[in-house]
C-alpha cells in the first residue's frame, strides 16, 4: 500500500470512531432483515432502476441481493440482466410484482429505506433544495447527524454537517454528501445500520444551518471522541476545537 493511500485510508479510521451516544436501533424491514453491515456506497438520490440503469443505487441492490444469495454477478453498479434476473427472484420470493424493477415496494423489503422514503415523497415535506443541494441529500445529511450526534449539544450536530460537507469539498475526499457519508469505514454509524434511523427535526433543521454555512469546526476534515479513540495519528492531527464529546481537528 503506498503511504498516502495509507494516510488516507487511516484518516477515514479514525473518522469511525466517532460513536453516538443514543442506543443502537434496529430498522427492520419488511420481508428482508436489514444487512448486518454497509461496504461502499454512493448514492445520491432515489430513482426507479430498470435494466440499463447504472450508479449507487444499483450498486448496493446488488450488493444486497448478493448477501442474500439471489445475485452472483460483480457489484459494479450497472443493472444489467444478471442483476435482472436477481431481482425477479427477489420479488417472487418476496410476493412483489416480479417485474424485475426496483421502485418503492421493492426498495421497500429490500431495506433500503431512504430510497423508499423518497420515491414515496415521505421526505419531501422535512426537506428543499437548499444552496444546490437536494432533497435527498439534506435528507441524508440530517440522518447522518442524527446517527452519529443524536445526545450531543445542538452546537456539535451541526458541526458533525460541517465536517461532511468540508470533505465534500476537498479533493482528498468524495465529492457528494453521499459519496463521503458512504465511503469505505467513514462512520460507525453506517458500519452498524444506525445511519438508516429516521432523523428528528433537530438533526434536519442543523443540516440545513450547515448547508446554509454554518461551520462551527473552522474548516475540520476529522473529529473524534478521545474517550474511546484508539488511532495515534488522529491524536497526531492538529485540533481546531472541541464541542461536547468530540475533538474537531484538520
Amino acid at each position: 500500500m503506498k503511504k498516502s493511500t495509507k494516510k488516507l485510508a487511516l484518516a477515514s479510521l479514525a473518522l469511525a470512531v466517532c460513536l453516538p451516544t443514543a442506543s443502537v436501533g434496529i430498522i427492520k424491514a419488511a420481508r428482508a432483515q436489514e444487512p448486518a453491515a454497509y461496504e461502499t456506497e454512493t448514492i445520491v438520490s432515489a430513482a426507479v432502476l430498470k435494466q440499463g440503469s447504472k450508479g449507487g443505487e444499483v450498486k448496493e441492490v446488488q450488493r444486497r441481493l448478493k448477501l442474500w444469495g439471489y445475485y452472483k454477478g460483480s457489484v459494479d453498479g450497472v443493472f444489467g440482466a444478471g442483476t435482472r434476473s436477481a431481482v425477479i427472484s427477489f420479488q417472487k420470493k418476496n410476493g412483489l410484482t416480479a417485474d424485475g424493477v426496483v421502485g418503492k415496494s421493492t426498495y421497500k423489503a429490500l431495506g433500503m429505506t431512504s430510497s423508499y422514503e423518497i420515491l414515496a415523497g415521505q421526505a419531501s415535506s422535512n426537506s428543499g433544495n437548499v444552496n444546490g443541494f437536494s432533497s435527498s441529500e439534506i435528507y441524508l445529511l440530517a440522518k447522518t447527524i442524527y446517527a452519529e450526534g443524536r445526545g450531543e449539544p445542538y452546537t456539535g450536530q451541526v458541526a458533525i454537517g460541517a465536517v461532511v460537507l468540508n470533505r465534500v469539498r476537498n479533493s482528498a475526499f468524495p465529492n457528494t454528501i453521499s459519496g463521503v457519508v458512504y465511503q469505505k469505514h467513514a462512520f460507525t454509524a453506517v458500519a452498524d445500520g444506525q445511519i438508516n434511523l429516521t432523523p428528528n427535526e433537530t438533526a434536519m433543521k442543523a443540516a440545513k444551518d450547515a448547508i446554509n454555512g454554518w461551520d462551527p469546526t473552522g474548516g475540520a476534515l476529522y473529529y473524534y471522541n478521545p474517550a474511546v479513540a484508539t488511532s495515534s495519528w488522529i491524536f497526531s492531527r492538529p485540533t481546531v476545537t472541541v464541542i461536547g464529546k468530540h475533538v474537531f481537528a484538520i
